[in-house]
């Protein structure tokens, strides 16, 4: 009996020790991570270096603006052709002068004009000799811009003030002559204010011819002045203002009926 029920008893504590015995976990499984319905985290990847770029302006164009072009001349310094209007016939006349000074420019006569009481420098124009500006160089007054009577040659009627375009030549031609791109450069001025305002060449005095003085000096030739300025309209098919055939009086003024030629 005992025999018989041993081999019962022993079966069944195997079949429950069976029954607590765990199963290993699938190393694969176990180190996967818990699922997630959600989705992966995903971290925004940091942006690689853009280099800046600068916006770029819209390109204007450019407006090419007409100024006067006597043929003698090509195109003419803007600084000479003024900003206000002109009256035709307010222009009759181009007086020189010497500054009867070594040296000197625009800045400094106007700072001697203004210390005699005068509202501005008196000259339209200034044409330097190598000491304050360069040798031959144009200096435009403040008259000329606004188209303002001079201050440059008085008489009694004041129509070589308020009729004549005065330049200075720096220099005493008493005593030296003028430089040779001094005189080129009148000459290249006073072709383009005789064709543009219509001056005759006997329109082209030096300042001896308005009243007695010694200026612009005996080392001046006016009528060299003309006879270059004259060549320059000629060279370049420019018509040559007629002589106005005006006679000059004994104490200097010029007789002229100013009435005539306005």
């Amino acid at each position: 009996m005992a025999k018989w029920y041993l081999p019962l008893v022993i079966a069944g504590l195997f079949a429950v020790a069976g029954c607590q015995v765990q199963q290993p976990e699938n190393p694969v499984v176990s180190t996967l991570p818990p699922p997630s319905f959600t989705g992966p985290s995903m971290q925004p990847a940091a942006p690689s270096h853009v280099a800046a770029v600068t916006p770029v302006a819209p390109v204007q164009q450019r407006v090419a603006v007409a100024t006067p072009r006597p043929g003698a001349h090509g195109d003419v310094p803007a600084g000479w052709v003024p900003v206000a209007a002109t009256n035709p016939n307010q222009w009759l006349w181009i007086v020189v002068h010497h500054s009867a000074t070594p040296t000197g420019g625009a800045a400094a006569f106007d700072k001697m004009h203004r210390a005699k009481g005068w509202d501005e420098l008196g000259y339209h124009f200034v044409i330097g000799n190598g000491t304050d500006t360069h040798d031959g160089q144009v200096e435009v007054g403040s008259r000329w811009p606004k188209q303002k009577y001079g201050a440059h040659a008085k008489t009694p009627s004041e129509q070589y003030n308020q009729h004549g375009i005065g330049i200075c030549l720096v220099g005493n031609f008493d005593v030296t002559r003028p430089t040779d791109a001094q005189m080129k450069s009148l000459a290249k001025l006073t072709s383009y204010l005789m064709k543009t305002y219509h001056i005759s060449p006997d329109h082209v005095l030096g300042h001896r011819d308005t009243k007695s003085t010694d200026c612009p000096g005996r080392n001046v030739n006016i009528a060299v002045v003309r006879r270059m300025s004259m060549q320059m309209l000629a060279d370049a098919g420019e018509q040559v203002p007629a002589d106005s055939q005006v006679a000059t009086a004994a104490g200097g003024e010029l007789l002229v009926d100013e009435e005539k030629h306005r």
